[in-house]
């Protein structure tokens, strides 16, 4: 987007950069060697600006302004400041702990080895850069429920919408070819040999442990679940409602240190040792066996969606009913199937659909709809799905007509906008603020440099 439309505080980036871990107390007037920052009592470090800096140009970003990669920061962190102060937004800092391996193992799954991760975000080990993920996502989690709740009665009148395109028109960039997409999504039945011989492995390893293997080394040997096989099944401080239902209610009718009988969830089958509760935080380890589908379970689901379609095709129910009766895909079930694009609506860019939908979609024009393929969803489970072809939208330059609902998130998005600027300068004056002199050069939007020499 244009510079003038550019939205300061860039939350979504923050959900995936890493910066090193830093626990020390600072006190006003201190500016320690490798801090860039500081803000009430929040830091921001040399190293979160470069590391930042090194995600944006893996992410294929053209800007590298150090002083704007800074201002981010500092915004965030002020926002992040006052969110901690706020009684009104949930202490959540436990369960982002316990979702920090999760995240590790998840961002490990795209790189041929550990090693390579590490060296591809510059972190020297895997202990750090689960520290800064944490460190991260808290500051992410605080900044953007900060965000919510100045921004939470923001609105725009149509006749403000005018004036936003009116006033940016000419600088509104040409909408590339689109389309509207809906789908059914099925996970795959498992045969009941295949459920058997899943519980009755997790059996035998319960017996195992019974007789005297450890829980730890048996999770390490035969658990599927990336987030937590690497710490011998290990999930620590999960907040109740954490864990989907099956597995908590598992879990919490355990005595520490007892171990349930295989329990199925959405995810597969598992075996769960409560280690310790507190309250509603509890720890357990589990070990999981994925529900896996083999080519028979997959071709038994696609026979199946394929007479759905058929169903369709004849008119005997519509796709927005078989989305809602047969879809298992629960963020598209409830409103016809219809796959939601990058920006919230339903319009998605031709060249940004993933490759599998993409051949699949190849010929195909509006009201038509693929036959069943095999796919996997975010967690890169197996899937069947059908899709069909909503609306196709060619390239167009952005009018009020076409594009009203787009050109509205934009006007509702600048307000916002203006809404945090408004009340980051009203903290300002009463906010401690410190920035190293290496930024000294640097041509803030905000008043930072000001606020900061006052202090």
């Amino acid at each position: 987007m244009i510079n003038k439309l550019k939205i300061t505080f860039l939350f979504g980036v923050f959900v995936m950069l890493f910066a090193t871990n830093m626990k020390a107390q600072i006190k006003q007037g201190d500016l320690v060697d490798g801090i860039a920052a500081v803000i009430g009592d929040e830091i921001v470090l040399e190293s979160d600006v470069n590391e930042q800096m090194n995600y944006a140009k893996q992410q294929g970003a053209s800007n590298t302004d150090k002083c704007e990669f800074l201002e981010n920061l500092i915004n965030n962190k002020l926002l992040v400041f006052e969110a901690k102060k706020d009684t009104l937004i949930e202490n959540r800092s436990a369960a982002i702990k316990s979702q920090a391996s999760a995240k590790y193992s998840q961002l490990l799954s795209q790189f041929p080895d550990e090693k390579t991760m590490l060296a591809a975000y510059k972190f020297r080990n895997g202990y750090e850069m689960k520290n800064a993920i944490e460190k991260i996502d808290t500051d992410t989690y605080y900044g953007q429920a900060k965000y919510q709740r100045v921004t939470d009665k923001a609105d725009v009148t149509p006749n403000e919408v005018t004036d936003f395109f009116n006033m940016y028109k000419a600088q509104l960039p040409e909408i590339k070819d689109e389309v509207s997409l809906a789908q059914i999504m099925m996970y795959p039945k498992l045969t009941e040999a295949h459920k058997d011989e899943l519980i009755n492995k997790l059996k035998k390893i319960k017996q195992d442990i019974a007789g005297g293997e450890s829980f730890e080394s048996q999770a390490r040997i035969y658990s599927e679940d990336p987030g937590s096989a690497s710490t011998g099944g290990l999930m620590k401080n999960i907040s109740k409602g954490q864990m989907v239902k099956p597995f908590e209610a598992a879990a919490l009718n355990l005595q520490e240190g007892e171990i349930s009988d295989p329990v199925e969830s959405e995810f597969g089958y598992h075996i769960i040792q409560l280690v310790k509760k507190s309250g509603k935080i509890y720890d357990a380890r589990h070990i999981l066996l994925m529900a896996t589908p083999t080519e028979d379970e997959l071709k038994t689901a696609k026979k199946k969606l394929d007479s759905i379609k058929t169903l369709i095709t004849e008119g005997k129910i519509t796709f927005k009913d078989a989305a809602f009766k047969y879809s298992d895909d629960k963020k598209t079930k409830f409103n016809g199937g219809v796959i939601a694009g990058a920006d919230g609506s339903n319009k998605i860019e031709r060249e940004s659909i993933p490759g599998t939908i993409s051949y699949e979609l190849a010929g195909l024009n509006k009201n038509d709809i693929t036959s069943a393929f095999d796919d996997e969803d975010e967690r890169k489970r197996k899937v069947v799905k059908v899709v069909k072809i909503e609306d196709v939208i060619p390239a167009h330059q952005i009018t009020l007509e076409t594009d009203y609902d787009r050109i509205k998130q934009m006007a509702l998005n600048k307000k916002r906008n203006e809404m945090v600027e408004k009340f980051v300068n009203s903290k300002l004056p009463t906010t401690f603020i410190s920035i190293d002199s290496r930024y000294d050069s640097c041509k803030f939007k905000g008043n930072w440099k000001k606020e900061a020499l006052k202090k």
